[in-house]
């Protein structure tokens, strides 16, 4: 049974996948660089890395990166994580 504070856990969390899934395809398209490519720099598969482009993991369910994930898709696009991080 979920308690209402977990409720607002899972909209903060679809809310950062989807800030994230818009902030890999800007920054993709800014280096002008195809999703085959961005995933073979981080170290993952196509299929991952269209799936974090629209911000899940498993249909209906928010993508949840690992930390060394977050650091191998900075690394992919020459950026600090902090920066992959900066939503505007």
């Amino acid at each position: 049974m979920k308690n209402s504070g977990h409720s607002g856990d899972e909209k903060r969390h679809d809310a950062f996948s989807l800030q994230l899934s818009a902030r890999l395809r800007v920054l993709r398209e800014e280096k002008r660089l195809s999703q085959e490519e961005v995933a073979h720099r981080a170290g993952i598969s196509v299929y991952t890395y269209q799936k974090f482009e629209k911000g899940e993991s498993k249909p209906n369910t928010p993508m949840n990166p690992q930390l060394y994930t977050l650091i191998d898709l900075a690394d992919a696009f020459d950026i600090k994580v902090e920066e992959l991080l900066a939503f505007s």
